[in-house]
């Protein structure tokens, strides 16, 4: 009897191919709103969905809406623990990203001229000091999100095929 992979193994297969695609097109010099950021996603998507329908169709599937959600979401919350701690971790090894942004910013501020330069900086510091666990917060809200999403549609797609 041929053994099944685990959703957590497909799981950390899928993150680890989203992080290699990311890794990618930093390292490609790629702009940041490249088609290739739907790759990423693509592979999220993919990696549930392939999840989910391998389960369905083993001898374990008992086709319950719950089961199969289970499936997708021991799979995504891998994904979501391993693209978490790589935003945070390339952010630490690339501070300038944080810096970039929050001179963007001050520009902004300065050309609306609402507060004083004294706010501005204050501001601008602010931003800085919580660039790095703002990317966080978003990232596992962004990916909580979208493979609950994926899990949802995928898992009462498999429903829609049994009956």
């Amino acid at each position: 009897m041929k053994k099944q992979l685990t959703p957590a193994l497909k799981g950390l297969i899928t993150g680890i191919l989203m992080i290699l695609v990311a890794l990618a097109s930093f390292y490609g010099n790629l702009d940041a709103d490249s088609p290739v950021q739907y790759v990423i996603y693509a592979l999220y998507a993919g990696g549930i969905a392939w999840t989910i329908l391998a389960w369905a169709r083993s001898p374990e599937g008992t086709g319950k809406y719950g089961d199969a959600f289970n499936q997708g979401f021991r799979c995504f919350i891998i994904v979501i623990l391993l693209m978490v701690t790589f935003t945070a971790v390339f952010n630490w090894l690339h501070p300038e990203f944080a810096e970039e942004m929050a001179r963007l910013m001050k520009e902004d501020l300065l050309k609306k001229k609402e507060k004083t330069p004294a706010e501005i900086n204050e501001e601008v510091e602010r931003f800085k000091n919580g660039y790095t666990t703002m990317l966080i917060y978003s990232s596992i809200f962004g990916y909580l999100i979208i493979g609950a999403a994926v899990t949802a549609v995928t898992a009462a797609f498999t429903l829609r095929r049994r009956a």
